[in-house]
């Protein structure tokens, strides 16, 4: 009875055990990351739904509250800035980021602190009680809203105040702080239900990108590159050298045919004037009738030229944004000149949603909300970018 030889299989085990940890690994950590995002978002859902702001935190406060008037959140350690070059800032909008990127704790250039003191948000204003006085942003009379993607600073202009200010916030309270005030300005405009469906449609989305669970590979699946220290990495490599070193060489000292050197030794070394070439003697030919013109055509080119592809709009007018009704991401920022090549509903710029076409052809900012495209027929398709 012969004895089998076990080094091919032990390998072979060998390399499934890796392959496997080295899977389940990288779906461990992906997993992971899926599920806190997903804890993030619900938790976040969970606040818009139910959060509403509390009366009795604002007993105590150096400020009295309207009717009405609930405290959202209070900040003792805020700093109040200014902006020296005053711009043109966009206008609020509904919009939840769970996913905020890391910021760091400084003060971008052209912004000066001016006061320090206590935050307080409400549901009808953001009020700042500083050490030099107090200042008041009504959400009524709020025109822009934008928050630094790298530093603590919202800064925000109004109606009654001609430069724009805001407020530096630790690092800590700054995702807390931009949540709330959210919800604080859609309780003000009687949008809170926009917020708890974007909330919705973003779980939806994040839903589908759930990780899957590896396959588990067997030994029967190695292959013979992976007894080679890098795999099928090197073997390519090796591959390549193989074929671009005999070329190199070749280019480099080209051969040359046998007898070629002894004929060039034994050949006499030219003096004097070489002698001028023999020309064989012209013969004339006189046609016997007069010449004709040939006529030549030009040879087609094999290569043909490539055309430009059509461009995929699935029946959207062109336009230089790249919108089409075919799929893609949802536009919830249009361009300015969006207007200009697609007919826009009344009040297309007010409203707060993504990017729709109703069924009368025109297109409105409703998507996601309740009354999408009413008055004009009813929801048709979603444009895409």
């Amino acid at each position: 009875m012969a004895m089998t030889d076990s080094t091919g299989s032990t390998w072979r085990y060998r390399w499934a055990h890796r392959q496997n940890e080295r899977r389940q690994r990288v779906f461990r950590a992906a997993d992971e990351a899926w599920r806190r995002r997903d804890d993030e978002l619900r938790r976040l859902r969970t606040l818009a739904v139910s959060f509403h702001g509390s009366v009795q935190a604002g007993a105590g406060l150096p400020m009295e509250l309207d009717p009405g008037e609930v405290v959202f959140w209070t900040l003792p350690a805020a700093q109040l800035v200014e902006v020296r070059h005053t711009a043109v800032l966009p206008a609020p909008e509904l919009t939840v980021d769970p996913d905020p990127p890391p910021l760091r704790p400084r003060r971008p250039e052209g912004v000066r602190v001016s006061d320090a003191g206590l935050a307080v948000l409400t549901n009808r204003r953001l009020v700042l009680l500083g050490g030099r006085g107090r200042r008041d942003w009504a959400y009524g009379r709020m025109t822009g809203l934008s928050h630094d993607p790298g530093a603590p600073v919202t800064l925000i202009q109004v109606l009654d105040r001609r430069r724009t200010s805001g407020l530096l916030l630790p690092t800590g309270a700054v995702a807390d702080f931009r949540f709330k005030l959210t919800l604080a300005f859609a309780d003000a405009i009687e949008q809170r239900a926009a917020v708890v469906a974007e909330l919705d449609e973003l779980l939806e989305e994040h839903a589908a990108l759930r990780p899957l669970r590896p396959a588990v590979l067997t030994p029967a699946q190695a292959r013979m590159s992976a007894l080679v220290p890098g795999g099928r990495r090197t073997v390519a490599v090796g591959a390549a050298l193989a074929l671009i070193v005999p070329a190199m060489l070749f280019e480099s000292n080209p051969p040359t045919r046998a007898g070629s050197e002894r004929a060039a030794a034994a050949t006499p070394a030219a003096t004097g004037t070489p002698a001028p070439p023999m020309v064989a003697p012209a013969v004339q030919v006189r046609p016997s009738t007069s010449p004709t013109p040939r006529r030549t055509r030009p040879t087609p080119s094999r290569t043909a030229v490539p055309q430009p592809a059509a461009e995929r709009r699935c029946g959207a007018p062109a336009n230089p944004f790249g919108y089409d009704f075919c799929g893609g991401a949802r536009i919830r920022k249009p361009a300015a000149g969006v207007c200009d090549w697609f007919a826009c509903a009344p009040g297309f710029w007010s409203d707060r949603g993504w990017l729709v076409q109703c069924r009368d052809g025109a297109i409105s900012r409703t998507g996601g909300q309740r009354d999408v495209c009413a008055g004009h027929q009813g929801l048709r398709r979603t444009v895409w970018s």
